[in-house]
């Protein structure tokens, strides 16, 4: 007993001492401050863990996965008593995820964020999987093309490997399977038109070879699948480094610097608000489709006439300019939503203009606040 005791003073001497050093970094604010969750948290349900819809989303700490963490943990507060709330595991490798856009749950009894590369296997018991994890922008996939193509093929093999058990697989797949569309708008029949050695093939290739991985598991298997394929998204939390023309157009504009169009504008794209994404998602994830789903907006914009838009939603006096045409640029894209339409019930409720006015909002932010461009989690 004694020795217990002596074990236990050299362990409660060891806490005191963590607390001291995070007390001393961040103040009363985090892990130390149970005074402070209780008014960043809503009421908590505690429930037998067997009562829980265990949810496990990867690339959880992401522009996309913090928004579906919010959503889901709002959820599950706000169902009935009687009805199945979530515990939400947050996996992120903070390749492009930060840490930030998810801290504010941390602690909570609902939620676990874990660091872990896809690309290794990872075992824990889960019943729905949202796999989001990859990176989404040009720059970023583009800088370590072989780590893209694994974490799109090994991790969603990964994730698979759960559905055999019982979990249902949501990837989050992307338009860019359909490359530069010879078909528009884009229904989920059309096969594609992509470059399989382009500078962009790391990513859409790789997505390419995830869903059809999803559809083998289906098939051989019977894993329970879900493919989203995600157009164009904004909103906060986006990164300001993600080098797409929305955040590239905003940042320009708060900064007066001319606003750079990569060809002759006559482009177009259809741009949804991430709050409209999450809801195809977690409809999707409910539903028992298990054919790809597009999920975007059929608004659509020239280039040009987008960042006239930004520009003026900003308030901006910076210059429109035109250069040269980046290598397997799709000159259109637009989603035929008919399928989510139907299966789904699903459309953007967002207003494109409503949804930027919100995003900007957030980058003048970010920017006042002195933030660096390339910032750390």
């Amino acid at each position: 007993l004694e020795a217990v005791e002596n074990e236990l003073s050299v362990l409660k001497g060891m806490l005191d001492k963590k607390i001291a050093i995070a007390r001393s970094r961040y103040g009363s604010v985090g892990i130390v401050s149970a005074k402070i969750f209780t008014k960043i948290f809503p009421d908590v349900r505690f429930r037998n863990e067997k009562a829980r819809k265990r949810i496990l989303i990867t690339g959880g700490a992401g522009f996309v996965g913090s928004h579906l963490v919010d959503r889901l943990m709002m959820d599950g507060h706000e169902l009935p008593i009687s009805q199945i709330i979530f515990y939400v595991i947050a996996l992120d490798n903070y390749f492009t995820g930060r840490k930030r856009n998810v801290e504010h749950w941390i602690g909570h009894p609902n939620f676990e964020l874990v660091h872990h590369d896809l690309v290794n296997p990872y075992f824990i018991e889960v019943d729905q999987i949202y796999h989001l994890a990859s990176p989404a922008s040009p720059p970023h996939y583009m800088y370590n093309p072989v780590k893209t193509i694994k974490t799109n093929i090994l991790g969603t093999i990964n994730m698979l490997v759960f559905g055999r058990v019982k979990a249902t697989v949501l990837l989050a797949s992307t338009s860019e399977v359909y490359g530069d569309p010879e078909v528009h708008p884009q229904p989920e029949t059309y096969w594609g038109h992509v470059n399989t050695i382009g500078p962009r093939s790391c990513y859409d290739e790789g997505k390419r070879v995830a869903e059809s991985l999803m559809v083998a598991y289906n098939k051989q298997e019977h894993v329970s699948i879900r493919i989203a394929r995600i157009f164009n998204t904004f909103g906060p939390r986006m990164h300001l480094s993600d080098g797409r023309v929305v955040s590239n157009f905003i940042i320009q504009a708060l900064q007066d610097s001319p606003i750079t169009i990569y060809g002759n504008g006559s482009q177009t794209r259809s741009f949804q608000y991430v709050d409209d994404l999450i809801d195809g998602l977690i409809s999707l994830m409910n539903s028992n489709c298990s054919l790809p789903v597009n999920l975007g907006n059929p608004e659509e914009y020239s280039i040009k006439d987008f960042a006239h838009i930004i520009r003026g939603l900003v308030g901006s006096s910076s210059e429109i300019v035109n250069h040269g045409s980046q290598e397997d640029d799709p000159q259109q894209r637009k989603p035929d939503i008919t399928r989510a339409a139907n299966e789904l019930n699903w459309k953007p409720q967002v207003s494109m203009r409503d949804g930027l006015k919100k995003t900007i909002e957030y980058f003048r932010e970010e920017m006042s606040g002195n933030r660096r461009l390339f910032d750390d989690p």
